[in-house]
């Protein structure tokens, strides 16, 4: 149910709370606590002596502030949310229980006294301890991984030999970057959680609210101040919204994770329709009723790995405007959101269940003004993105300047070529560097006299900034090697397939080939131009790990949800299989065409077709059982952790997955 804000609940029972026993009337906020505790008596007895105590505790406190006529107001507006929820007879979710009991943001004592025994959380302390950005990845690593916030991925390079020096004291010696233009730490020993926490925030790196139910990492453009493209530098906006963040504790405790994105009109995308709150800068000129200039388009509810995109909610916001409203969604958010079932606890559920109307309605309230509105196509948007913007050499619109694109192979760094990289940017620029969502990085400020020298301490580091079309396009998340939801190895078999392919197939333009290693999602399979989702396959002569294979994604302009292609293709197979396609596609497309083109013209059906037909059996002498080497070398070689073994009886979740009869996303059935 929805927590009205202005202050008023509605629900059964309320005739029985009229007034106290002094004859004065209850308040709307003592009234909404009675409730609860009313339904709390007459609700069937837990099961549990531990939950029977539980219930008695929630009933003595909302019993407690009635009788003292405590002021609820003053409560988080998730706790309030909370308490509505069981007003109207509703059951929280584990996991909101464990919010509704002790606030996470108290649990600083806790990581230090776990730091001190060098113990990893268990229970309860496997959730509290995400909002620190902390994490036990048991049984992938026997250890914790820390992912940290960075708004609209920039770092100055004293941050990054900060995180390379916490990474090679605590943890695995190397950094992985993220789909949100951050940066993990993995394989820190539980007895370093707040060392490490502790020198992070000496850097200036605050990781709170990365992880559990809260806002996650702030993403923006990596050229963000330096793209000739650019409508707006969107930077400021997102260390706005970061702070507020940070130092608003009415915005944790949400009723699921929540993402937003700025975009600015770069060369490259922050891929904001992907996020629960997108904007987008556009023009707009004379005539439309608005001054002209700059604005915002407002997206609302993107969560790909639930097969839907952002979609345009007619808002159109100056830049000043936006973060305000964006916490007013998130308030909306946080009052209405589903607290018993974690599945439909997104965003998306909301507004599929209200309608954009509503739910604008309820911010418009909040923020006590009509939002301006404007249809789309009265505004003139930004160029299409350049998807090699991210790799290579460009100039920068500063005379003189240029940035500097670098391969980061499956988004892997050693710590020491974290160093390198913020030696670099601080003697040939101007000490920044930016991470982007395709798990690179930039290095701007570059002046084009020293561009050569650059190149060549870039080289000395291992790395480049011209790598081939196919390693260009690899996006994986960790994956079995490194997450305990993983039901794959992801970035070991994406270098095998960029290792297998070089030679093979050349292409003049990179395809993006997306793997993930579970229902999460973290690669966002569904907008690659080739999605990969980890699953277990068992077939004649082969059971472990595998993929199902989607085929036609895309974000932006060319916004489309994948469509399944082929389902359980073992992992070893894989190479294989990413050949066949990309011939297919070389085979068939216009001069010029690129992947997603080619695919946009495509139906779903036609798609489909052309990708299951002619599919050959395994080859002898190329069989899952043979080629599994080739994964665990390619893993050994670039130190990643060996993936689990299959397990006797092993039946993915994935495969609990059903496809839709269009083939454009699957549904996860209950089990």
């Amino acid at each position: 149910m929805a927590l009205d804000l202005a202050g008023e609940l509605g629900s059964p029972g309320e005739s029985q709370l009229k007034t106290t026993t002094a004859g004065t009337p209850f308040t709307p906020d003592q009234k909404e606590y009675l409730e609860g505790f009313l339904r709390g008596l007459t609700a069937p007895a837990p099961t549990t002596a531990v939950h029977s105590a539980k219930a008695a505790s929630d009933q003595d406190a909302a019993a407690k502030v009635a009788d003292t006529k405590s002021d609820n107001a003053s409560l988080p507006l998730g706790k309030r949310a909370q308490l509505a929820w069981m007003a109207s007879g509703k059951r929280l979710s584990k996991e909101e229980q464990i919010k509704f009991e002790s606030d996470p943001l108290d649990a600083w004592p806790r990581i230090a006294e776990l730091s001190a025994q060098d113990k990893l959380p268990e229970g309860e302390d496997l959730y509290t301890f995400k909002t620190f950005g902390l994490w036990n990845v048991s049984p992938a690593q026997a250890s914790m991984m820390c992912r940290l916030r960075i708004p609209g991925g920039v770092l100055k390079a004293y941050q990054a030999e900060a995180i390379a020096q916490a990474a090679e004291n605590y943890g695995g010696g190397y950094v992985d970057v993220t789909t949100r233009a951050n940066l993990q730490i993995r394989e820190i020993a539980g007895r370093y959680m707040l060392s490490l926490l502790t020198d992070l925030h000496e850097a200036g790196i605050v990781p709170r609210g990365s992880g559990a139910d809260n806002i996650r990492n702030v993403t923006g453009n990596p050229t963000c101040g330096i793209d000739h493209n650019e409508l707006y530098d969107v930077l400021p906006l997102c260390r706005q919204m970061h702070y507020r963040i940070l130092h608003d504790r009415g915005l944790y405790g949400l009723p699921r994770k929540f993402n937003v994105a700025f975009d600015g009109g770069n060369s490259i995308s922050s891929l904001e329709d992907t996020n629960d709150i997108g904007f987008k800068a556009v023009r707009v000129e004379e005539g439309h009723g608005v001054d002209p200039g700059i604005y915002f388009r407002v997206a609302l509810g993107g969560i790909s790995g639930h097969g839907d995109l952002a979609r345009d909610t007619g808002l159109l916001l100056k830049a000043e405007e936006c973060v305000p409203a964006a916490v007013a969604m998130i308030q909306v958010y946080i009052a209405s959101g589903d607290r018993g079932n974690r599945k439909k606890a997104r965003l998306k559920y909301v507004l599929d269940s209200w309608g954009f109307e509503k739910f604008l309605a309820e911010v418009e309230k909040i923020m006590g003004r009509t939002l301006r509105r404007l249809p789309q196509d009265a505004c003139i948007a930004p160029p299409p993105v350049d998807k090699a913007a991210h790799l290579g050499v460009h100039t920068q619109k500063q005379s003189g300047l240029c940035y500097l694109g670098v391969d980061v192979p499956v988004g892997r760094l050693s710590v020491a070529q974290l160093r390198g990289l913020a030696g670099l940017a601080s003697r040939f620029g101007s000490g920044t560097l930016r991470l982007t969502v395709w798990q690179n990085l930039l290095i701007s400020d570059i002046r084009e006299a020293d561009l050569g020298e650059a190149l060549q301490a870039l080289t000395a580091l291992g790395l480049t900034h011209e790598p081939d079309p196919i390693q260009a396009g690899l996006v994986a998340c960790t994956g079995a090697e490194g997450c305990k939801f993983g039901q794959a190895p992801t970035k070991s078999t994406a270098l095998a397939i960029s290792a297998y392919l070089r030679g093979r197939v050349v292409l003049d333009q990179p395809v993006n080939i997306h793997l993930t290693g579970c229902h999460h999602s973290c690669a966002q399979h569904f907008i690659g131009d080739i999605g990969l989702i980890a699953t277990g396959v068992e077939i004649p002569g082969y059971k472990g790990p595998g993929f199902h294979v989607f085929v036609g994604g895309g974000y932006g302009r060319e916004g489309r949800i994948a469509v399944a292609a082929r389902r359980s293709v073992p992992v070893a197979e894989l190479p294989i299989e990413i050949e066949r396609m990309l011939n297919l596609y070389l085979g068939l497309r216009r001069a010029g065409e690129s992947f997603t083109d080619f695919t946009a013209r495509q139906s779903t059906s036609e798609l489909q077709s052309l990708f299951l037909e002619g599919v050959p059996a395994t080859p002898a002498a190329q069989s899952p059982t043979t080629m599994a080497p080739t994964i665990t070398a390619v893993s050994a070689q670039n130190g990643f952790p060996q993936p689990r073994p299959a397990m006797a009886g092993m039946e993915s979740h994935l495969n609990a997955h059903e496809f839709t009869s269009d083939g454009r996303a699957v549904k996860e059935q209950a089990k």
